[in-house]
């Protein structure tokens, strides 16, 4: 585990704690499991990113993200809503908006905002390693959670996806090599997303992809996800049969990001 995830841990662990305070988790769960219209509003994650592969196109998760650890401010001029918006109009299967505040400069606000502005189902990409933090992502509206391999045991991985489950949600499994591959196999959810990037160093190889492909099962949809960052890094992709993506910093560097995953990928 890199310096930076056992630093972004120690955090999310401490902000955990002092949303409990705020709030405990008996009454936030109530809240969310006797809201019956909010899960009437769920949208279908998965389905909507198996419809497009179904149709023959790419399936586009588009993140929207100001900011990380190892880049910096990647977008100055954010506004959730009109990147969200923007992203849909041009062929978006689904979003994935940053709540970490502190290393990735994002909000609960922005999900929010961002999910009123389309009709596009909305992942919440934090580093997810408590229950609460799940009502929490129901309860903005999320769709969809992530979780990574590298920072959970599988007690607690299993516990959080049955809780995502339960509550209508998807849950995207995120790793990084073999070993974190087997672990994520042994979860229920059918989304298994390869992360490009090394946590180490912080260098992205679309090979990380290609070399576990084969040890994937058919009826599990693989996410690429980092370094996607021009035509022939799809067309990579896509003639190796994954034609699932997670993109942000691409996107997010130009003038409109919506009009950039046009060309990107279509």
């Amino acid at each position: 585990m890199s310096d930076i995830l056992n630093k972004i841990l120690d955090v999310k662990a401490d902000e955990v704690a002092a949303a409990k305070k705020y709030r405990d988790l008996a009454s936030l769960r109530r809240e969310v499991e006797n809201d019956t219209e909010a899960r009437q509003t769920l949208r279908g994650f998965e389905a909507s990113l198996r419809a497009k592969v179904a149709a023959g196109h790419p399936a586009i998760i588009a993140e929207v993200k100001k900011a990380s650890p190892s880049k910096g401010v990647l977008r100055a001029n954010f506004r959730p809503a009109e990147i969200a918006a923007s992203y849909a109009d041009h062929g978006a299967a689904c979003l994935s908006v940053l709540t970490d505040v502190q290393f990735f400069q994002g909000a609960p606000e922005y999900l929010k905002q961002a999910r009123a502005a389309c009709a596009i189902p909305v992942l919440r990409k934090d580093f997810m390693i408590d229950l609460y933090q799940v009502y929490e992502a129901r309860s903005w509206g999320a769709d969809c959670i992530l979780l990574i391999v590298s920072a959970l045991d599988h007690g607690l991985m299993a516990e959080l996806e049955a809780c995502a489950h339960e509550l209508g949600m998807s849950v995207l499994v995120e790793v990084h090599d073999g070993d974190e591959l087997d672990a994520a196999l042994r979860l229920k959810t059918r989304l298994v997303g390869i992360n490009n990037r090394n946590l180490r160093t912080f260098e992205t190889s679309l090979q990380t992809t290609l070399k576990l492909l084969p040890r994937i099962p058919p009826e599990k949809l693989v996410v690429t996800e980092s370094g996607i960052l021009k035509p022939d890094d799809v067309k990579l992709m896509r003639d190796a049969d994954v034609h699932t993506f997670l993109v942000g910093e691409a996107f997010m560097r130009a003038e409109n990001p919506g009009v950039e995953l046009q060309r990107l990928f279509f």
